[in-house]
């Protein structure tokens, strides 16, 4: 114990090894619904060639991803930041990438995206890109994240769908005709008040036991109507139909581990893969270095100028997380918010992050259990943690239209085109024309103009492809 309280600084930090371990252990509750969700999301849509991933391998390796990072993280940095597969870049993964390449290319971008934010990181590089971007831009970039993550959370759920005509293009319920028809729906919005009461009224764990909670009603609800699947019944469930055949624990499926490959930059061509890692990379470090601001702050470790101890390590330890989930098909790691909720609770230290990090290696082995969660369930956990993504807009000064404009264009872009993708690209062009405009233009970092022409190129690849003849 001696030896453990000088490593991890724990009695300097005004912390005890018990309150550590049960910080370490509320992290893992507010986090564990990551092991039902990163699977759901990663495991329903085909790549380019018609191949999925399969809910048990992802569910596997998303907490083994986790777990390692994790544990990692803590034993580097020192630091009660826990780690697990980010919801921004799997949903990107999910509606945009695999549209282009196949799944083990997707996770070879991801690979090539830590790789190189652990080079920025490693040669100071990656504070330098970071400053280069606005502030308006960077809060508005995880607002439009998650807004992005609701509208999937909305469109999984059946609450919003198409209506197969050219206006309105989408409406209420199935068809979009303005009613909630079917069963599966109606659980989505019960889970979805119940998580959201838990998480208003700050109960430890709210979106898990929200998670739990709406499972209990589905499972109940099947049991007595036999709703089947909604590929053979109309009104049935989206994507897992929610009951459990076997045993609810097996020993883990780790066959997606090293299943990744670099092909993508031949298939799309360099430049669109180029443009996709470098979204890649945006999406990932700001995301993360804001997250780590406010979590050292919480902790009580961060100076008035937001740094905190060993942020360099903590930097190239959180691009690898990326380069590890890549690798694992899990999909880029990275530091959750969620671990608030153990810092709340006492953790000062990365001690906490090895209880975190051993709970997750354990949940490897119950990834059966966690398949009986429908998609209609676990969308209510998405629309919750996009609405906590939005809230970021509060920080938001938008009284300058100058300002406002590229905002809310990238706020808007990203789920009207379903591509976060665009919504940064066209966030980044708006900024630098209109605010050079009205005499601002000594204010824009040279490299934002650099990263502005690429997005710029990337809008207009197949008419250049056409131009070219290529």
């Amino acid at each position: 114990m001696n030896r453990l309280d000088r490593f991890f600084e724990v009695t300097r930090r005004g912390s005890t090894v018990a309150a550590e371990m049960r910080g370490g252990l509320v992290s893992f509750i507010a986090m564990a619904y990551i092991v039902v969700l990163n699977p759901i999301i990663l495991s329903g849509p085909k790549d380019v060639v018609g191949n999925t991933l399969q809910f048990t391998q992802v569910s596997a390796v998303t907490a083994l991803a986790a777990g390692i990072m994790t544990i990692l993280f803590g034993l580097i940095t020192r630091l009660p930041f826990a780690f697990a597969a980010g919801l921004g870049i799997n949903s990107f993964l999910a509606t945009s990438v695999v549209g282009e390449v196949t799944w083990p290319e997707a996770m070879g971008l991801v690979v090539i995206s830590g790789l190189v934010i652990v080079v920025l990181a490693a040669t100071g590089l990656r504070r330098l890109v970071f400053d280069a971007v606005p502030m308006q831009l960077k809060l508005a970039i995880t607002a439009g994240i998650g807004l992005f993550i609701l509208v999937i959370g909305l469109v999984d759920a059946g609450f919003v769908s198409s209506t197969g005509q050219p206006s309105p293009p989408v409406g209420l319920g199935t068809g979009g005709n303005g009613s909630i028809t079917t069963i599966p729906t109606i659980v989505f919005v019960v889970t979805l008040l119940l998580t959201g009461v838990l998480v208003a009224r700050r109960v430890r764990g709210g979106i898990l036991i929200g998670l739990a909670a709406g499972t209990v009603i589905a499972i109940a609800v099947e049991a007595i109507w036999h709703l089947g699947s909604a590929v053979d019944h109309p009104g049935g469930w989206g994507l897992s139909v929610p009951k459990l055949s076997g045993s609810p624990f097996a020993w883990p499926d780790l066959s997606l581990v090293g299943a990744f490959s670099f092909h993508s930059f031949s298939r799309i061509g360099a430049l669109a893969a180029t443009v996709l890692v470098f979204t890649l990379v945006f999406a990932n470090f700001f995301d993360a270095l804001g997250t780590m601001t406010g979590l050292s702050r919480a902790a009580g470790v961060a100076d008035a100028n937001g740094t905190f101890p060993r942020l360099g390590p903590a930097l190239i330890v959180e691009g690898a997380g990326a380069v590890v989930g890549g690798a694992t098909s899990s999909s880029s790691n990275t530091v959750f918010i969620e671990s608030s909720a153990g810092i709340e609770d006492g953790a000062r230290t990365g001690l906490a992050n090895l209880v975190t990090g051993a709970l997750f290696l354990v949940a490897m082995f119950v990834a059966p259990l966690a398949s009986i969660v429908p998609s209609e369930v676990a969308a209510a956990a998405l629309v919750i943690v996009g609405s906590m993504m939005v809230s970021h807009l509060r920080h938001i000064d938008i009284s300058d239209f100058s300002i406002a404009l590229p905002v809310v264009l990238t706020i808007a872009v990203m789920p009207l085109s379903y591509s976060i993708a665009n919504g940064i690209g066209v966030g980044f062009i708006t900024w630098v024309v209109v605010r050079s405009a009205v005499g601002k233009g000594r204010e824009i970092s040279p490299l934002l103009w650099v990263v502005a022409a690429g997005f710029l190129l990337y809008f207009a690849r197949d008419g250049i492809q056409s131009l070219v003849g290529v």
